[in-house]
C-alpha cells in the first residue's frame, strides 16, 4: 500500500511528536492513501506555519504484516462508533483503549460544519451520521506507536503543488 503525508517539509523518518491540537484519532503520525488529500494538507500546513515548502512524503506500507503485528482500530464507515471516537479525541476526552494503528474516515474541512453542529448539540448522532453519508470522506491511517511506524518505508516526495 502506498501512503502519503502532507507537511511543510520532507519527513523521511516519521516520529511521534507532542501535539498542540486535538485531532480525529488522537496523537500519531497521520497518513492517507489519497494523494490529492495529502497535497491539500501540505498546503494547509505550509500556510499555517509560514515556513518550509508544501511537501508530500511518500511511503510504502506492508499493511498485511503491520495489521497482524500491531493493535488496530478500523472504521470501515463514518458510523456511530467512528463519530463517538472522533468526537472524544477532538474534545480531548478520549479515555478508552489505545491502539498502534487507527484507520478510518477523515473528519476534514468539508464536514467541519456538520461536526460543529453535532458538538454544539444542534444535531443528533443520527442526523450527523445521515449528513456524513452524502459526503465524500477520504481515509486516514494513523500510526500511534513507534512499533507501528517501523512498518513505514520512505520512498520519496511529491511537490506539494503537483
Amino acid at each position: 500500500m502506498v501512503l502519503y503525508h502532507g507537511s511543510n517539509m520532507i519527513v523521511e523518518q516519521p516520529r511521534l511528536i507532542p501535539q498542540i491540537r486535538f485531532l480525529d484519532f488522537g496523537k500519531g503520525f497521520y497518513t492517507t492513501e489519497n494523494k490529492v488529500q495529502a497535497i491539500s494538507f501540505a498546503d494547509k500546513v505550509y500556510r499555517r506555519r509560514k515556513e518550509g515548502v508544501p511537501t508530500v512524503s511518500i511511503y510504502e506500507f506492508d499493511e498485511k504484516a503491520a495489521f497482524a503485528a500491531c493493535s488496530l482500530l478500523r472504521f470501515d464507515s463514518a458510523d456511530e462508533d467512528w463519530l463517538d471516537f472522533v468526537s472524544a479525541n477532538r474534545n480531548g476526552t478520549y479515555q478508552g483503549k489505545t491502539y498502534e494503528l487507527i484507520y478510518g474516515a477523515v473528519a476534514n474541512d468539508d464536514i467541519f460544519a456538520t461536526f460543529t453542529l453535532y458538538a454544539g448539540g444542534e444535531l443528533t448522532k443520527e442526523e450527523t451520521i445521515n449528513r456524513l453519508k452524502v459526503k465524500k470522506l477520504y481515509n486516514q491511517l494513523v500510526f500511534a506507536s513507534e512499533h507501528a511506524l517501523s512498518y513505514l518505508k520512505f520512498t520519496g516526495t511529491l511537490d506539494g503543488k503537483e
